[in-house]
């Protein structure tokens, strides 16, 4: 999705302005049920595609800024959950996909009421948790071993964190309690001094002609969009994506000319979206993208990708205004900026709101209400 299709969507049509009611509402801390379990036959999945295996996981980022404190993941339980991401391609039980696909597209929808926005759409708002140095994905288990990074959604998420320490926490900084995933950007840096976003929210869309193809993530899948060692611009000029969403928007360019310098009545917003297509056979890859794809420009998923899971989009809002000089990130100059998604969502709440939102092509809130 383009920038300025969000921006229509975050933005009124008199005054450009930035995040909706969504962003504010409700952002405070949920309690995650104790109780939370692993996979069930809720949440449905899709047809593989042969995939070829991998090298090893690709090497951790260069170490930047300080770790903070944070709590170590839960030990797991005895209970079947997705394999550990130890390097490499993580291969899914096809047996118990098929099962989840067949039990999710059996769901009949809650009929919409009212009169919502025709936009298959939901979202979690959330605020920042913590900061720390570890990389489940890159660096699973390797304690310290990445750059910087803000986190926000599941508050355990470390380098030891798993898809069962994940469901197994009680607390996230989003506003939806059913969704323990963890999410993860580089800190961004002005003058060496740590700058959060005022707030992230979190979009799952779809882009499909026909929206009722998408099908939930797989319980443990994990992503990565945009590229740490990204340090220049690409050959079409479009690698820096940071941008002014208000009134007045954009009043120029930092000394360096890579950030954008914000009227007053405006916020630096960064927005990152991830691959929407899988190939219904891996939770993760080598390169941590290689199991997913992007869609065409008509929503199609290419053959090699053929399952059509919710387009997950980043907006992140930064309390900066106009002073936008001496920022950098803890992966380097703007063009690195990168996310990370370690699904884990409650596999009900999360096939609930795909099939009665996305499906529906209707905009739903945070709780999955029309």
């Amino acid at each position: 999705m383009t920038r300025e299709i969000y921006a229509r969507k975050l933005c009124s049509a008199s005054a450009v302005l930035l995040l909706s009611v969504a962003l504010v509402g409700g952002c405070k801390d949920q309690p995650v049920p104790a109780s939370a379990s692993g996979p069930s036959l809720s949440q449905g999945l899709g047809p593989a595609s042969p995939a070829s295996p991998g090298a090893s996981a690709a090497g951790s980022p260069s170490p930047a800024g300080a770790p903070s404190a944070t709590p170590r993941s839960p030990k797991p339980s005895p209970r079947t959950r997705p394999p550990v991401n130890q390097g490499g391609w993580i291969k899914i039980d096809m047996a118990a996909q098929a099962a989840r696909t067949a039990a999710f597209f059996a769901r009949k929808p809650k009929p919409v009421t009212g009169n919502p926005v025709k936009v298959p759409e939901f979202n979690v708002g959330c605020r920042i948790s913590h900061h720390n140095n570890d990389d489940p994905i890159v660096a699973p288990g390797l304690v310290g071993a990445a750059h910087n990074h803000t986190f926000f959604g599941n508050r355990s998420t470390d380098a030891n964190s798993t898809y069962e320490s994940l469901m197994g926490t009680t607390r996230t900084s989003c506003n939806v309690g059913d969704d323990h995933s963890g999410y993860w950007i580089p800190t961004l840096y002005q003058n060496g001094r740590v700058i959060d976003p005022k707030e992230v929210t979190v979009y799952y869309g779809s882009r499909l002609k026909d929206p009722s193809k998408t099908q939930p993530f797989p319980p443990g899948l994990r992503m990565i969009s945009g590229d740490a060692k990204t340090q220049t611009d690409t050959p079409d000029k479009q690698g820096n994506h940071f941008w002014c969403a208000g009134i007045g928007g954009s009043t120029g360019r930092t000394a360096d000319g890579l950030f954008p310098i914000c009227a007053p009545t405006a916020e630096l917003v960064r927005q990152v979206t991830f691959f929407d297509c899988w190939d219904g056979k891996h939770l993760d890859s080598p390169d941590h993208k290689s199991h997913m794809a992007m869609g065409d420009h008509t929503g199609a998923c290419p053959t090699s990708h053929p399952v059509p899971v919710p387009s997950v989009s980043f907006v992140i809002a930064y309390p900066l205004s106009t002073n936008t000089n001496g920022i950098s990130l803890s992966s380097g100059t703007s063009f690195s900026m990168h996310a990370d998604f370690f699904n884990a969502w409650q596999d009900d709440a999360l096939a609930a709101r795909t099939l009665n939102c996305l499906h529906q092509r209707v905009k739903c809130d945070s709780q999955g209400n029309f």
